[in-house]
């Protein structure tokens, strides 16, 4: 490079580079192309810069004429970057404002949204409404010991449920009526009933505290899945035990519940039935929401006028008794309802199947309730 040989005390060779540099800086169409001059003429192999380092080893008298030469020549050379910079990028700025607007009159694409399971709200929901009353609530294990999904709730060794055809076992059921005998998913929630009757049974017998639970659950049952039935299902179940209780506090508990969960005019009857863990059992039943008992060829309920929503009854003495409760000095009384099933009745869902699948629009429809 010739510039490379410039003289600090070269009053025309400085002009020529300064002139030169000016020039480069005048074409310089881009902010990219304006650091490349910029590192071109001020950078330290740039002609200027090598003459400005000779000045160490001049005369001090050289050393005047010459630093104050080249100052000037610098700071013109500076000046004109720095005056060139503020046109590109007020140029730059002008073309993003023109390439990068954005109509905002047009519809705006927005992402979708989350939204909570319906299922999981109306079951804290259900929970709510107990917990109102001053009941507590009590979970316990899917994977479920036999004795208290069976056993404890007064199932015969022989009853059809423990049978292979509607029950998952993980380890095959033992002939041993113990907490450790065979391990299962748990086909209802009601062991947790018997869990939680164990746990709180000195606080009734010692302090007089009744027992008052709301469990709800997954559980699981060996049906195929269709628009009414899924093996995965979600249950809540209540137990009350104290002194006195009767079905007529049952019926005023579910009949709370119903009109909680369908409006104040949701209307109930209880109906002979039977559960092993209950006597007397009951089926609780709702008026039906479609034609109101009225037409013999609603296709809701079949023309009869009810929709079963549970069942219910005073707990059997042998299940208080496993639980080491006297039945002769306390009564008791349970329920369950499935709430898969609660949400077909409160919001008109036709396919169970809807509920499982995972798509998102189907639990968008019921908002972000908390």
């Amino acid at each position: 490079m010739t510039d490379s040989v410039l003289s600090p005390l070269d009053a025309d060779g400085v002009a020529a580079a300064v002139a030169k540099a000016a020039s480069a800086i005048g074409v310089a169409t881009t902010l990219d192309d304006l650091k490349d001059v910029r590192i071109a003429h001020t950078g330290d192999k740039a002609a200027l810069s090598l003459a400005n380092r000779q000045i160490g080893g001049l005369s001090p008298a050289d050393k005047a004429v010459a630093g104050k030469l080249m100052g000037q020549a610098r700071g013109a050379v500076t000046a004109a970057l720095e005056a060139r910079q503020a046109e590109l990028e007020a140029e730059r700025d002008a073309r993003v404002l023109v390439e990068e607007a954005v109509d905002i009159t047009l519809p705006a694409t927005r992402g979708l949204s989350g939204a909570r399971h319906p299922l999981e709200t109306l079951q804290e929901a259900m929970c709510d409404v107990f917990v109102a009353m001053g009941w507590e609530v009590a979970e316990g294990p899917e994977v479920e010991a036999e004795w208290y999904n069976f056993d404890a709730l007064n199932f015969d060794p022989d009853h059809p449920a423990r049978a292979m055809q509607d029950t998952f076992f993980v380890e095959p059921a033992s002939g041993a009526k113990t907490a450790e005998s065979g391990l299962l998913l748990r086909t209802h929630t009601s062991p947790v009933q018997v869990r939680a009757a164990l746990e709180r049974r000195d606080a009734l017998v010692n302090d007089g505290r009744g027992i008052y639970v709301v469990c709800p659950g997954k559980t699981f049952r060996t049906d195929e899945l269709d628009a009414t039935h899924t093996p995965v299902f979600h249950q809540i179940e209540g137990l009350a035990i104290d002194r006195g209780l009767t079905m007529a506090h049952l019926k005023g508990t579910l009949d709370h519940l119903a009109r909680a969960m369908f409006g104040a005019d949701a209307v109930t009857r209880l109906r002979p039935s039977y559960f092993p863990f209950t006597e007397p059992s009951a089926e609780m039943d709702l008026r039906c929401f479609v034609c109101g008992g009225e037409d013999a060829g609603c296709r809701t309920c079949s023309g009869t006028g009810w929709i079963e929503w549970g069942g219910c009854g005073m707990t059997h003495p042998n299940v208080l008794r496993a639980a080491g409760i006297d039945p002769d000095e306390y009564t008791a009384f349970a329920f369950g309802m499935g709430i898969e099933r609660t949400l077909m009745f409160r919001h008109g869902v036709k396919d169970m199947r809807d509920m499982v699948e995972g798509d998102v629009r189907f639990s968008q429809q019921f908002g972000m309730e908390l």
